[in-house]
């Protein structure tokens, strides 16, 4: 093992441009040497795994942290390094190697990853203290975070897709971690099942880079682009696409994400807040050389960013499950990134940006909810909430930043970064500008809206609406740390990457010429005003008026928002009951038409064989008889013939 670490080491830093990517490895090994550990080990590692698991976590961070401020000494054309590790695919002409690719868009990703996630594992300590398969789902948390490491770091679509896969298994394995629930499983056979069909679009898109390019490593495909015609291009695009969507819970494949709140609410934050469903952005901002040579392919990213931002916030408003509601707005504001990297060279900046910030955010109103359901004995109805401020202290402030923070008011985090993509969509100019910056406009009221809704369902009120027997408390400490140092980030890491020139940091991954930032006044008082309108909404239904504890009837469009906007039915009307029906055809087709007629012939043969055995009796006489009946028959056939 030791010899073998040691060859890695010696290879990436042979192959490696900047030293600092010779260690890069590292940042995969140690929570893959955590997953192993604990889910080898078995029940030996029961006491000491789940610590094991968070200190390889936070020291995968450390490594990360080492490799940023090295990079921040260098020159912005020098940061990006590429380190070498080992020949993967020798196969005649195509020869693949499995490298790391270290720069800057990667190593934000690095940072976020290993941050939130270590914090989710701190958090899961207290969280998931009782339940007795906690050292399993610790090891799961570790192989999720070195899957979606492989993921970002990957210098090919190939290596990308293996951390691809991996995200996919761990989230599966999570989701479905109280699989004793008939539901929990269903919910996590529904989100492996709908990301597969995003894969198949991902696995579609490498074949092709393979015909069209004869690489599929990044450095390769994007020196080709300018080689390979626009259909090309936009069949890869549109490929990529579909397994964005999959991974990233966007329109048309976003129906998962909701069932999947099913899993403990750690997964959540880390799944569906942070990580996994940004996987989809990241692929299509790696492969913006693509999109900018398929134009058509870049306006259908954009257009499934709208729909589903709008989407998503339809669904938020009618939901009164804290974290159903909470994954609701997560596929809006993915929408959001999405939108901006359709925008091109004057979004991939700022969706990158909202997607550090909804990282911090989001991840810390997941944590939030879960310390809620801590103290109100896991209840999730909001409805069977109100007033907790009182008694949940830590949770209402950490909670309320998180929640100022996606409104996007000013100085917090989403102000910064959701701001700039409201900007850039009308900045595009034109009907697309139009469309897209409304879009994004009014997603920002109702997000105002079904976020203020849900603070005010759960922390305020007029009144108590708790059942009997709960007697809301606030979380330990190893919960509720974490959730603070979230909440500082909701607060002040939009301001910091904001001065800190964060989009000037991106620009070298991106190439191209800079666009230069010009705050649009006008603009921002306007959504400022719209935010306010959905805010005081809000306050008005859920604050000063009473909260009914029963769900209302409401109207059509309300009805609809509670079904998910019926996206269920649709697909099983759509998907489901005809492949059904399918499938039930064809083996009725195999049943009565392949093996019957191959059985009747079978059968036909058999009999004739069994009456032909019949004949061989092994009587003299019987044969003599035979013979002299053949040549009666001879003979009487020639005398016919003459």
């Amino acid at each position: 093992m030791h010899t073998l670490i040691q060859s890695l080491a010696t290879e990436g830093a042979a192959a490696t441009e900047g030293g600092h990517a010779a260690y890069a490895w590292l940042l995969i090994a140690l929570p893959a040497l955590g997953a192993a550990i604990l889910l080898l080990g078995g029940k030996r590692t029961n006491k000491f795994g789940p610590a094991l698991a968070t200190g390889l976590s936070w020291a995968s961070f450390a490594v990360g942290a080492v490799i940023f401020v090295t990079m921040l000494g260098l020159g912005a054309e020098e940061r990006a390094a590429h380190a070498e590790l080992w020949n993967w695919i020798p196969a005649g002409q195509f020869q693949l190697s499995a490298g790391l690719l270290v720069d800057q868009l990667s190593m934000s990703f690095v940072l976020l990853i290993t941050f939130v996630g270590s914090l989710i594992h701190v958090y899961s300590l207290g969280y998931m203290e009782h339940d007795p398969d906690k050292r399993r789902f610790f090891a799961y948390l570790n192989l999720f975070v070195a899957s979606m490491l492989v993921l970002v770091l990957a210098d090919s679509y190939l290596l990308l897709f293996v951390g691809w896969e991996g995200v996919g298994l761990a989230s599966y394995l999570l989701i479905g971690f109280w699989n004793h629930n008939p539901a929990y499983a269903t919910a996590a056979n529904k989100a492996f099942f709908v990301n597969r069909v995003g894969d198949l679009g991902l696995s579609i898109a490498i074949m092709m880079m393979f015909a069209t390019f004869g690489k599929v490593d990044f450095a390769s495909v994007n020196a080709g682009v300018d080689g390979a015609s626009t259909a090309q291009l936009t069949a890869i695009g549109l490929l990529l696409l579909v397994g964005a969507c999959g991974k990233s819970a966007q329109f048309p494949l976003q129906s998962w994400l909701g069932d999947a709140m099913a899993g403990p609410t750690p997964v959540s934050a880390l799944i569906h807040a942070a990580t996994m469903v940004t996987a989809g952005v990241y692929l299509v901002v790696r492969s913006h050389a693509i999109f900018e040579g398929a134009p058509n392919a870049q306006l259908a990213v954009a257009i499934v960013g709208a729909i589903t931002l709008l989407y998503g916030a339809i669904v938020g408003c009618a939901k009164d499950d804290i974290k159903k509601a909470l994954a609701a707005s997560t596929m809006s504001q993915i929408g959001y990134m999405m939108l901006a990297a359709g925008l091109g060279p004057i979004g991939y900046a700022f969706a990158i940006f909202h997607l550090l910030t909804h990282g911090f955010f989001k991840a810390g109103m997941f944590l939030g909810a879960g310390s809620v359901m801590h103290g109100m004995n896991d209840q999730v109805d909001m409805r069977r909430f109100g007033r907790l401020s009182g008694a949940m202290k830590v949770t209402w402030v950490t909670f309320g930043l998180g929640w100022l923070a996606i409104l996007g008011i000013p100085p917090f985090a989403g102000f910064w970064s959701k701001d700039k993509i409201i900007e850039s969509a009308f900045a595009v100019g034109g009907t697309r500008g139009w469309i897209l910056g409304l879009a994004t406009l009014i997603g920002a009221g109702i997000t105002a809206f079904y976020m203020s809704r849900l603070f005010f369902m759960t922390f305020h009120g007029k009144e108590k609406r708790w059942t009997d027997g709960q007697h809301p408390h606030e979380s330990p400490a190893t919960m509720t740390v974490p959730m603070i140092v979230l909440s500082i980030g909701s607060g002040l890491l939009g301001m910091i990457l904001a001065f800190a020139g964060f989009a000037e940091w991106l620009h070298p991954v991106f190439g191209g010429e800079e666009h230069e930032e010009h705050t649009n006044w006008p603009l921002m008082a306007i959504t400022l005003l719209v935010v306010a309108a959905g805010l005081l909404l809000a306050y008005w239904r859920y604050w000063r008026e009473e909260v009914p504890k029963r769900a209302p009837e409401g109207n059509l469009l309300t009805q609809a928002a509670r079904a998910d906007l019926y996206q269920d039915a649709i697909n099983e009307g759509l998907f489901m009951r005809p492949g059904i029906h399918l499938t039930r055809a064809l083996v009725f087709t195999d049943t009565k038409g392949v093996d019957a007629t191959a059985g009747g012939l079978a059968a036909t043969i058999g009999g004739f064989s069994s009456r032909l055995r019949r004949l061989q009796n092994g009587y003299v006489r019987s044969y003599a008889l035979t013979m002299l009946t053949g040549v009666v028959a001879v003979l009487g056939v020639l005398w016919v013939m003459n």
